[in-house]
């Protein structure tokens, strides 16, 4: 492998190396890259480190995986160093952390803030990418790697008149730095999905009324989040090891993963029992720790969705209001399930309305506010909790092009292709972190496995003299029918969602297509670790 390309004079900078982001994946990224000799830049388009959690600074956000479960695995002094404050970290708390990882690995000397990619084109001849910036700045690699996240594209609503508000607004995945205060406000929050949520029940403790636009309501659950004192946080230090290695072991690398039982295989009582058990505990085990079937049997599926409805028609006085916050098009967790803390209870408080915007349509956003089909309303601030284009989203905004001139977006447009969601077919020594048909859930277990496969390839490659890697497609071909086969009978794959590549904010992504991989993340470490084990096999290398 050589040092880096040479005879490139026209670019402004050449690098063996080049990182598309400076969030949780492309810092691990950069510490391995490091590892193996290669001269490396970073690109972030902020002005600092954290991905998602630099992005999004609205009102509660938060984790929802446990926050012992989230962070960094590799570094044992750093699980020493850190102190989790809360089994599920503020964001402030965990840009605090990344930015000490940061600083602990002097990682922003390799790092360009205020660097957006705009475009990356594969150049044949010399076995190399073009990386241009929007500043018209270009530079040169040997290889690309993308840690540009799976939620990092906010989508805007296409209302008429957005530009035309005079009070303050703001997308929940751009909020600003400065602290913006909601008490005394009239506020609208236009968005039920998980950010949404999360806003909603912060906004609703100060401002003077918040009114709440929801087109298509979630299945949310409590979070039962809770401090860790100084004492506990020791505790769980002495249990590390067995709280990675549970996280290994489990389906979508979750503390939780599915119960053995079917959802008839016991009495009606137990059953009632078993759900309230998992509504009264942390975090996500009443998805992905309910009955084995709930996801793929409908009838089962029915039947949590019921137990659900029931604790929403509870903790909502209002019986008009609890029906318009029961999903009717979609059963619980076919979709991923925000988790929430007293939200429900918001909707009893007077200085909050829920408007559904299904039977009354939004028609435009007016200098004063914005008005539907039978009301004008006045706000101070306006919240665009709509969402990203999930997964792809963050590709198609940059223009790849790979060999013969073909770009990623041209490729993928009947849906994305991948071999275990890290190499593309036609597109060299681009290595895709967290691109489509990678296995997600609790997403740092998949980018600390994710960086160790590229890494571990790129060092074979070292040893054995080589260049280029690219995804044969043959074995594109396998792993696609593995993926679409692991989708068939999830009832997932019947709804709309960011995870079936359907958003009605985001023009010509109406087709539904298996966005992601659907089967389990053990099974999906087995086969990218075959993959390696037989010498990268379907991967052709040179």
């Amino acid at each position: 492998m050589s040092a880096a390309p040479t005879g490139l004079a026209a670019a402004t900078e050449i690098f063996d190396a080049v990182i598309i982001g400076a969030g949780m994946s492309g810092l691990y990224q950069l510490i391995r890259l490091r590892e193996l000799g290669l001269k490396t830049r970073v690109f972030e388009a902020g002005t600092g480190v954290g991905g998602t959690w630099y992005w999004n600074r609205y009102p509660g956000c938060r984790f929802d995986s446990e926050s012992y479960s989230y962070g960094y695995s590799f570094d044992k002094d750093l699980l020493k160093e850190w102190n989790w404050t809360e089994h599920f970290a503020p964001q402030p708390e965990t840009e605090r952390y990344l930015n000490l990882v940061a600083d602990k690995y002097d990682l922003r000397r390799d790092i360009r803030f205020g660097a957006r990619v705009k475009a990356a084109t594969w150049d044949d001849a010399n076995g190399t990418w073009t990386v241009e910036l929007e500043d018209g700045s270009r530079h040169r690699s040997r290889y690309l790697v993308t840690a540009i996240g799976v939620l990092s594209t906010p989508t805007m609503p296409g209302f008429p008149g957005i530009d035309d508000f005079l009070g303050q607004s703001f997308h929940t995945g751009l909020w600003p730095k400065e602290e913006v205060d909601f008490a005394g406000k009239r506020v609208a929050v236009i968005g039920t999905g998980a950010s949404g949520v999360q806003t909603i029940q912060e906004v609703a403790k100060t401002a003077a009324q918040l009114t709440v636009f929801q087109r298509t309501p979630n299945w949310c659950a409590p979070l039962h989040n809770g401090k860790i004192g100084a004492e506990e946080m020791e505790e769980i230090r002495t249990r590390y090891d067995a709280i990675f290695q549970r996280c290994q072991e489990t389906f979508s690398c979750f503390l939780h993963t599915p119960d053995p039982r079917n959802t008839f295989d016991v009495s009606a009582e137990e059953r009632e029992a078993f759900l309230e058990q998992l509504y009264s505990e942390r975090g996500f085990g009443i998805w992905v720790g309910n009955f084995k079937d709930m996801l793929t049997d409908r009838a089962a599926n029915e039947e949590v969705s019921r137990f659900v409805a029931k604790k929403i028609r509870q903790r909502v006085k209002d019986p008009k209001i609890a029906e318009l916050l029961i999903p009717k098009n979609h059963g619980f967790g076919t979709r991923r399930v925000p988790l929430e803390t007293r939200y429900y209870e918001v909707y009893n408080q007077p200085n909050v309305t829920l408007v559904d915007t299904k039977a009354t349509t939004i028609e435009r956003i007016t200098p004063a506010g914005l008005r539907t089909s039978d009301a004008e309303y006045e706000f101070d601030i306006i919240i665009y909790a709509t969402g990203f284009d999930a997964l792809r989203g963050a590709f198609d905004r940059i223009e790849f092009r790979g060999r013969d001139g073909v770009t990623l977006k041209e490729m993928w447009k009947d849906g994305a292709t991948s071999l275990v969601g890290m190499l593309q077919d036609g597109f060299p020594n681009l290595f895709t972190l967290l691109g489509p048909h990678n296995a997600l859930g609790n997403i740092p277990r998949s980018i600390e496995f994710n960086v160790e496969w590229v890494t571990a390839l790129l060092r074979h490659m070292q040893r054995n003299g080589m260049t280029r890697a690219e995804a044969g497609p043959e074995a594109v071909a396998k792993w696609m029918d593995h993926v679409m086969d692991v989708a068939r009978g999830q009832l997932s794959m019947e709804v709309d969602s960011w995870m079936t590549g359907v958003n009605i904010n985001v023009a010509g992504k109406q087709k539904r297509i298996v966005a992601r991989y659907t089967g389990s993340a053990p099974v999906y470490r087995s086969w990218a670790n075959e993959i390696a084990e037989r010498g990268y096999a379907g991967v052709l290398l040179n």
